[in-house]
């Protein structure tokens, strides 16, 4: 009897990853991603199951690696304004590969009602808590939301922005919006 072949989950991930990268969304299928990696249909279906529990694992990857940055920079059970300044500053600092990834995972999860309910919770965090009757929290709103536009001009190729001007960026809503209240 002959050794059974394991497949690598994560080259399969990355295999996902680099269809939506270059493809779009809608060139993720099962049968694009068992090409991709030389594996029939149903190698990848025994790692996943389905595209749609693909594109959660895919997600999880993400969400990890993000977590794992914002929670550096804002610790444990973090204030809301500090959520806010974390998550800039985890964007701000993200890899251009990684964001790019997570800018085309978006597009796919956006699709299907459950993927964007969960996508809806997870920005619905970001800002809970925050004192919208407090000057200092609604521009932390601000700076939430103008960080959002800046990582999805760029990275949904709307705008070309470079490294240059993506901190330069960032440094204004820093300057301007979060910082503008010890200012006053």
């Amino acid at each position: 009897m002959g050794r059974q072949r394991s497949i690598d989950r994560d080259r399969v991930l990355d295999a996902a990853e680099e269809i939506i990268a270059t493809q779009g969304a809608s060139g993720l299928t099962i049968d694009s991603v068992a090409k991709a990696m030389g594996i029939s249909k149903g190698g990848v279906q025994y790692c996943f199951g389905s595209k749609d529990a693909l594109i959660d694992a895919m997600f999880d990857r993400w969400g990890k690696a993000y977590d794992n940055v914002f929670n550096q920079i804002a610790g444990d059970d973090p204030a809301p304004l500090t959520r806010v300044r974390a998550h800039m500053l985890a964007t701000c600092n993200s890899d251009h590969t990684s964001s790019a990834k997570a800018a085309g995972l978006m597009a796919t999860l956006i699709q299907t009602p459950e993927h964007l309910q969960s996508s809806r919770e997870w920005y619905r965090e970001r800002i809970d808590g925050l004192d919208l009757d407090s000057e200092e929290d609604k521009r932390a709103r601000l700076a939430f939301l103008a960080t959002e536009g800046a990582f999805m001009l760029r990275y949904f190729g709307l705008m070309d922005i470079s490294e240059q001007e993506w901190a330069s960026m960032f440094a204004d809503m820093q300057r301007y919006i979060l910082d503008a209240q010890s200012a006053s």
